[in-house]
């Protein structure tokens, strides 16, 4: 890819001066100093600063773990999302600065243009639109509509110890089809496109470096190829997908519009782009999952957005457990509620159910064993309670440790289960005060589990970002700080003729993030932003786990199975073996009485440690496992009188048997037991 740029041929020919130079003095020769690796052999001029001075950290601690911060939760290329208007600015451009840092046509003469951020979050509805070089109203900690992630701004976190970036490829095709755009509103389309541009800025910044490889900005796909980046001192770029309807997986009153081959193809294609991970459902219920609803006005326009794309709004119910969704938006929107047809209104939603009706789908079911498959980690921010929790059984039923919290949607109890199943937890970037007080509620859990802690900052994704403490606050960020003990030292933010600084200007953009990781510091002292460094190795930790994971054999599939009673139906039938035959559409049930039993032959006398049963509506409230030799006599190896239905994993200390017996002694409702499927494996 060839860019012009001022002074490039003369700093070509000054390069092969020096070292010719150097050459001919040897090693002990008093050539001129050489360039540190840190620094671009050629920059665009003019640029923005970086204005962090030092060497970033390499290797690896004395433990051999590497350090760094994690960003968990961003998305470099939403200026080419929804239809490439929504988002102002790009991240880099072959035209430099004044081209990739400057505001939409839509937006001049004074900002009225910049509807969705208007809407949303400045009711006055007006900003300076000029972006390079004076940067007067934008970027800001509360803008929704413009360039955050510039690639200068993106190095300036590098360079202060952030390791890890996970770029979330976006898009919304409602969004995209109701607002400007310049071009086509499918989701799929988008997330190609995004994915070509990262691998474009990645080959930009190694061409300012000097060549292929050479740069800081590494797109891995694989935790050994991270690792290795961050040893080197370079940040590791991690791909992810975060869209309303994946592969086309919408819903149309209820319908789903996608197969199974068509998961199947789309996650091959995003494997093949070099996508880890992905968000099953966001903003919108789709045919796949239930989403956790929006709040406040955005969480108007995006249920309004949903009912134009699906013909359903969100619909509620109360919750069975103590995790609730989101209160749903209730502002009105009159903008946005002009869109729906007439005598269409939003409907008003009862306090009392909090909960999204719609949980996990059996197509969604089918595209979250397809991740596992794949070694692709499971965001489960965005999903309902619902959906959550059915993806968190089915994946920890099977010991699958890729599980992802990026951007605080867990409560204590959940954060500990996802602990405990291997995953990684980014808290949002919320303001200083509140991000110490959010992660002081799980330090206990980060301590007990020995695991680090992310940040999700979520640039350029349509949220709030750290709003500034105040240039009175106490113990203010002062500069110049470091940005770690013996770390590089960090000045102001200077772009063009502005200069900015976290007391007054927030979470304004992401080279931000040193100056809000030291006000962190401030409020809650050294050991959190230790727990933040610690955070590189441990998203490497469930990276890894993740690839090493294999699925064990289910010795239960297509054994012979028996059962005390199958309830009889003139239009299917609930034979034991349906419990055994891969298809979660079918099921055994039995008569509606208790003290029923299944069981199935494993063919020969096995290890058996782990059984997983899928329970229709009609569960079991008490029962237990048994295992016998001949399928005469009986030895219970667990039991419980806690069962609460759903996916349930009963482990026990594993034992040798040939038959597998599961006893039900009490119903949790007036029907008999049912299972659509059981699982037996050895651990």
């Amino acid at each position: 890819m060839k860019r012009a740029r001022p002074g490039a041929a003369a700093a070509l020919a000054l390069s092969l001066l020096a070292a010719l130079l150097l050459a001919g003095l040897g090693a002990g020769g008093a050539g001129a100093a050489e360039r540190p690796w840190w620094e671009p052999v050629d920059r665009p001029a003019p640029d923005s600063q970086i204005n962090v001075s030092g060497e970033p950290f390499t290797g690896t601690d004395a433990n051999g773990d590497v350090r760094g911060f994690v960003d968990t939760h961003n998305h470099l290329m939403t200026n080419e999302a929804f239809g490439g208007k929504l988002v102002c600015g790009k991240p880099f451009s072959d035209g430099g600065v004044a081209d990739a840092l400057k505001d939409c046509p839509e937006h001049y003469p004074d900002g009225a243009g910049a509807l969705l951020e208007n809407l949303t979050v400045d009711p006055d509805g007006h900003h300076d639109p000029v972006g390079w070089p004076t940067f007067k109203d934008w970027p800001s900690s509360t803008t929704m509509s413009h360039q955050q992630n510039y690639y200068a701004w993106l190095e300036r976190a590098w360079r202060a110890g952030q390791r890890v970036l996970v770029t979330d490829l976006t898009s919304n095709g409602v969004i995209c089809s109701i607002y400007v755009r310049d071009r086509g509103c499918d989701e799929m389309e988008s997330v190609r496109l995004q994915a070509e541009k990262t691998y474009d800025m990645q080959d930009y910044i190694d061409e300012m470096y000097g060549g292929s490889g050479k740069g800081w900005f590494r797109i891995v796909t694989s935790p050994a190829q991270a690792r290795q980046v961050i040893e080197a001192g370079k940040l590791a770029v991690v791909l992810g997908v975060e869209t309303s309807e994946p592969f086309g997986c919408k819903q149309v009153l209820d319908i789903a519009q996608c197969s199974k081959a068509d998961i199947d193809a789309g996650l091959d294609e995003l494997q093949a782009l070099g996508v880890s991970s992905m968000f099953l459902c966001h903003k919108f219920d789709n045919a796949l999952c239930g989403v956790r609803f929006d709040q406040g006005t955005q969480g108007t326009i995006i249920n309004i957005g949903q009912f134009l794309s699906t013909g359903t709004f969100w619909k509620t119910e109360k919750c069975t457990g103590p995790q609730h969704d989101n209160p749903i938006g209730s502002a009105r929107v009159p903008e946005a509620e002009a869109k729906l047809p007439e005598g269409i209104s939003v409907p008003s939603y009862d306090e009392n159910a909090r909960c999204n009706t719609r949980g996990l789908t059996r197509l969604g079911e089918y595209a979250l064993n397809g991740m596992m498959d794949r070694g692709m980690m499971v965001e489960v921010d965005h999903m309902s309670v619902k959906a959550a929790g059915r993806a968190m059984d089915i994946m920890e039923s099977v010991d699958y440790p890729g599980v992802l919290s990026s951007h605080s949607w867990m409560d204590r109890d959940w954060t500990e289960r996802l602990y405990r199943m291997g995953g990684f937890v980014g808290s949002y970037d919320m303001d200083s005060k509140a991000f110490v007080e959010d992660t002081a509620a799980t330090a206990d859990l980060r301590e007990k589990y020995d695991v680090g802690l992310g940040y999700g900052t979520d640039f350029n994704g349509l949220g709030s970002h750290p709003a500034p403490r105040g240039d009175d606050a106490p113990d203010k960020v002062t500069y110049p700080f470091r940005s770690y003990p013996e770390g590089p030292l960090v000045d102001r933010q200077r772009t063009g003729e502005r200069v900015w600084d976290v007391n007054t200007d927030g979470g304004a953009h992401v080279g931000l993030i040193p100056d809000w990781i030291e006000d962190v510091r401030r409020v809650g002292g050294d050991p959190l932003v230790d727990e933040l460094l610690h955070g590189a190795q441990s998203y490497l930790d469930t990276w890894n786990a993740t690839r090493a994971w294999d699925r064990t054999a289910n010795l239960a599939r297509g054994g012979a199975a028996s059962a005390s009673s199958s309830e009889f139906s003139v239009f299917t039938s609930y034979r034991p073996d349906r419990a055994v035959d891969g298809d979660f559409a079918t099921r055994w049930a039995s008569d509606w009485s208790d003290d029923q039993w299944w069981s199935v032959d494993l063919r020969s006398a096995r290890p058996v440690g782990r059984v997983v049963l899928d329970w229709e509506k009609a569960h079991a409230a008490a029962y237990r496992i048994e295992v016998s030799d001949d399928n005469r006599t009986w030895r219970t190896v667990w039991q419980t009188a806690e069962g609460r239905g759903g996916i349930e994993t009963a482990r026990f200390t594993p034992t040798t048997a040939r038959y597998l017996r599961v006893h039900g002694t009490d119903r949790a409702t007036k029907y008999g037991y049912s299972l659509r499927e059981v699982a037996v494996h050895a651990r």
